[in-house]
């Protein structure tokens, strides 16, 4: 009974690990319906922002049909800021229903106190951005049991070409072990070509549109992200790590340095990375960067804040303005 009787707090970006907990969590809660009933535990997902917090609480509190155990998930938790909500759910949290578990997750790293303090620390957990050391770990290990040679530079090279969490890591991972030959240490240029073949839509291939100043196609990744169901906020998130190692590629370009050492030291080690960031510290000056780090803090907050309002139409205006700030040097 205890794990399906509680209330639990899951943050933090590192989306891979956070989804391993959860998965192991739905794992316990269903055997442990199965040992005590027949039926299997029913799954609710919400919103936090698209379904009213008083319709939540009171699906929390009726009973199902249809499975005597449930398991209640309350994605982007970040979004419960007013107080009559979070005084109504967290009344509900500090005496739930019984065969009842309630998640609230977040890929910030705190939400409203009021709902913190409505769980033991030990029910709260956050799993913050993985160093680069532990991800490299984390790539090596997952070669490695799949039986591929991978060194320190094709190593680097995936960590500059896919996004930073572990579970976009695994999902391109996955799909590279299809490719790559078994019998040979793979090259970074080996592994440039199979991730520009395979992989999806990403902030990291809108930021090589972004690089090339190309307003149309930039759009176009947007869209194919929005219909995958990307998160915006995580788009922004992808794209603020990109700015930030810009700011420092810009700094070469401004100081004349344009050679393969000072990138690296920067940490831009991969072929296409280096090409992507090169061209864009020929578009973008100092002064550029710093714009399109406030627009992209300035963005996310009106997209938190946008619930109805069409989001392709702020992204839209914020992808107008970033490749606006882009300055060709003369």
């Amino acid at each position: 009974m205890g794990e399906r009787n509680s209330c639990y707090i899951f943050l933090g970006p590192e989306l891979g690990e956070k989804e391993t907990a959860l998965t192991e969590l739905r794992k316990r809660i269903a055997v442990a319906a199965l040992r005590e009933s027949s039926s299997a535990a029913e799954l609710t997902v919400y919103y936090a922002g698209e379904t009213a917090i008083g319709e939540i609480v009171s699906n929390l509190q009726n009973g199902s049909l249809f499975a005597d155990t449930r398991l209640f998930l309350i994605k982007n938790a970040e979004y419960i800021k007013k107080k009559d909500d979070i005084d109504l759910l967290a009344s509900y949290m500090a005496s739930p229903e019984s065969n009842t578990t309630l998640v609230l997750i977040s890929e910030e790293n705190s939400i409203a106190k009021g709902l913190e303090n409505a769980v033991p620390p030990s029910s709260k957990r956050v799993f913050y951005e993985l160093s680069d050391q532990r991800k490299g770990e984390w790539v090596k290990t997952f070669f490695r049991h799949e039986g591929i040679k991978l060194g320190d530079e094709g190593i680097l090279t995936i960590l500059e070409l896919v996004e930073n969490n572990t579970e976009a890591l695994r999902r391109e991972c996955s799909r590279l072990v299809l490719f790559l030959d078994k019998d040979k240490e793979i090259s970074p240029a080996e592994i440039e070509k199979w991730l520009s073949h395979t992989r999806e839509e990403s902030p990291f291939t809108l930021f090589t549109r972004i690089a090339g100043g190309d307003f149309s196609r930039s759009i176009e990744s947007l869209r194919i992200m929005l219909a995958a169901k990307v998160d915006p906020i995580s788009i922004f998130s992808g794209l603020l790590w990109c700015f930030k190692r810009l700011r420092d590629a810009v700094a070469l370009e401004e100081a004349g340095i344009n050679n393969d050492f000072e990138y690296r030291k920067i940490g831009i080690t991969a072929p296409r990375a280096r090409r992507d960031y090169s061209a864009a510290a020929r578009l973008y000056n100092s002064a550029g960067v710093e714009t399109c780090i406030s627009l992209t803090a300035e963005y996310d907050y009106k997209i938190r804040l946008a619930n109805n309002f069409p989001k392709y139409i702020l992204l839209d205006e914020y992808m107008y303005k970033i490749i606006l700030a882009g300055k060709k040097r003369g």
